[in-house]
């Protein structure tokens, strides 16, 4: 065969033998050794290779299953779930958003507004209160609407944490509107739409004269700061509907930066003083109150037929009482003072213990009432137990009975602890809502109101005390005497007549602190008024006291107030 024949068929089966594969660098440059060195840092002298079909098999493969899982998933949420995933997209686009009520205004009994809301550039109204003084306690203070991380409200109702502001939540907060607003992915508001349009709250009168309350709160807390008591309170109350005229306690916190809460350095310092300013002492303070429960251990007696009101006892400034398990012992129980020769008015008047110590527990020939009648009787004024649908009265204070004092101390009664009760010792425990509601049944002839703090409550008699009513004008005469020479004496003023009660609660075992009271009711011949005033934890050396700070109140509402006098 000629060469070129031969060649050519040597060059067709080569070609033949490498059709369908790929030609390797190395068979085209065979010497590429001999090429000069390349700076392959800078990629000289590199070959790159084709991608091999078996890659691209692959890339085709998983590319096509990704396809299919964004179509399954796109089928699953346009078909199968569509039409849940556009009753969400139309809420993320629709949002509601509560319109709130105004919160309703608070004003006292003369219109004057104590509690209103501010002007706001949010979309809730905040509370402004007054910043007249001892208010603090009867106005109490609110939880606003709050947001979410997200700007939504989980909490779209005002929540009344104290005072008014919690007695009366459901009247003042009205009743919220709402609007929906349109937004755009970015968040910005398109379009909004009012949906329903709020309801104002209701707009309330107190009874609270806010001029007496703040004079009664400054009076209570001069004669605290100066002669060293922890606290105080007062209450003054109309003894012919129970409307409140004035209650407050001291020390207090203001209800406007228990509200706002952005003022953390004074939340901090009310939260830690020891003289526990978020106390209502009025209506949650138990107290001892010594002997001004003295009248209704007198009424006891005298309904009782214990003893006639003109029957004299010959006091010596002590009683003995022979020890039961030692004819050798005896125990004495002391007057603060011989009184000498005193009936009941005088006794009243004097505040004699060994009076009372006889016809409450009964001495030598002189019957007494017993702990089962003083327990009785105090009862029949509201002592001893509460009243759950009052925020005024839910504290029911403790009248000791042998009951009670098995249950606390696993003890036997004596004769010595009904002596100790009939004179408001021991155990004995009242509120000042108590006091004023029990001197103001003396006053009004036994009708136990129901106190309040809403102007034109329909007046409501708990209980009428059935005892006849010479009685109570015996222990009316007793009260107007103790003022006019009495121990009540600083309430002794030319411009009105008064009938009080005072009384000294020794505490503690030591008997170095001591509760100071004064209670009683005016116009004497006509009562209107009730009232009464604590001084907490004092010095026993302390002359001045409760008597004091209400001496100040009743002459300061003479030059401001008169209208209450007539």
């Amino acid at each position: 065969m000629p060469f070129f024949s031969r060649r050519n068929t040597f060059l067709k089966r080569r070609r033949s033998s490498r059709k369908g594969r790929e030609i390797s660098p190395d068979e085209i440059l065979l010497d590429s050794h001999n090429i000069p060195d390349f700076d392959t840092d800078q990629f000289e002298g590199r070959l790159e290779s084709p991608i091999s079909r078996t890659a691209l098999y692959g890339i085709t493969v998983i590319m096509s299953l990704i396809l299919l899982v964004f179509l399954f998933q796109a089928g699953k949420m346009q078909i199968v779930h569509g039409d849940e995933y556009s009753a969400r997209s139309e809420k993320n686009l629709l949002r509601p958003v509560p319109l709130f009520a105004g919160r309703g205004v608070i004003s006292d009994r003369n219109g004057v507004p104590l509690i209103w809301n501010a002007p706001s550039e949010s979309d809730i109204s905040h509370r402004a209160y007054a910043t007249t003084t001892g208010l603090g306690h009867i106005l109490g203070y609110v939880q606003y609407p709050s947001k979410d991380k997200n700007g939504f409200y989980y909490q779209s109702d005002f929540e009344g944490v104290s005072g008014i502001e919690k007695y009366l939540n459901t009247e003042l907060q009205g009743t919220n509107g709402s609007r929906l607003i349109e937004v755009d992915a970015r968040g910005q508001i398109v379009s909004e739409n009012t949906v329903r349009a709020p309801d104002q709250g209701k707009n309330e009168l107190l009874s609270i004269d806010s001029r007496v309350q703040s004079a009664l709160f400054h009076n209570i807390a001069d004669i605290a700061e100066r002669v060293g008591f922890g606290g105080g309170a007062g209450v003054i109350m109309d003894v012919t509907n129970g409307e409140i005229i004035a209650l407050t306690s001291y020390p207090e916190y203001s209800s406007q930066v228990m509200s706002d809460r952005d003022d953390t350095a004074k939340i901090k310092a009310l939260l830690t003083d020891k003289r526990q300013p978020f106390l209502n002492r009025a209506t949650d303070g138990l107290y001892t109150p010594g002997s001004i429960v003295k009248p209704y251990v007198a009424l006891g007696a005298l309904n009782e037929h214990i003893i006639d009101p003109s029957t004299v006892l010959v006091t010596t400034g002590s009683i003995s009482i022979p020890n039961p398990y030692d004819d050798t012992k005896s125990t004495l129980f002391r007057d603060w003072k011989n009184q000498g020769s005193i009936n009941m008015r005088q006794a009243i008047a004097a505040s004699s213990d060994v009076y009372f110590y006889t016809v409450g527990g009964g001495y030598k020939d002189q019957k007494g009432l017993g702990i089962l009648g003083i327990d009785k009787y105090l009862r029949l004024f509201g002592f001893g137990s509460a009243d759950t649908d009052s925020p005024l009265m839910s504290k029911a204070g403790t009248i000791p009975t042998p009951d009670w004092k098995k249950k606390t101390f696993n003890e036997d009664w004596y004769l010595g602890d009904t002596y100790h009760t009939a004179i408001g010792q021991y155990g004995f425990q009242v509120t000042l809502v108590q006091i004023v509601r029990g001197v103001a049944a003396i006053a009004n002839g036994g009708m136990l109101m129901k106190p309040t703090v809403i102007k034109g409550d329909t007046p409501r008699v708990d209980s009428t005390v059935d005892i006849p009513q010479k009685y109570f004008q015996v222990v009316r005469e007793g009260m107007r005497m103790s003022v006019q020479g009495g121990t009540s004496k600083a309430l002794d003023v030319p411009y009105i007549a008064i009938g009080g009660k005072s009384g000294t609660a020794e505490l503690g075992v030591a008997k170095d602190k001591v509760n100071s009271w004064i209670t009683g009711f005016f116009p004497y011949d006509h009562p209107k008024y009730a009232f009464v005033v604590m001084l907490e934890s004092g010095s026993v050396h302390n002359l001045i006291g409760a008597a004091a700070a209400m001496r100040q109140q009743l002459d300061w509402m003479n030059v401001n107030t008169p209208e209450y006098f007539k």
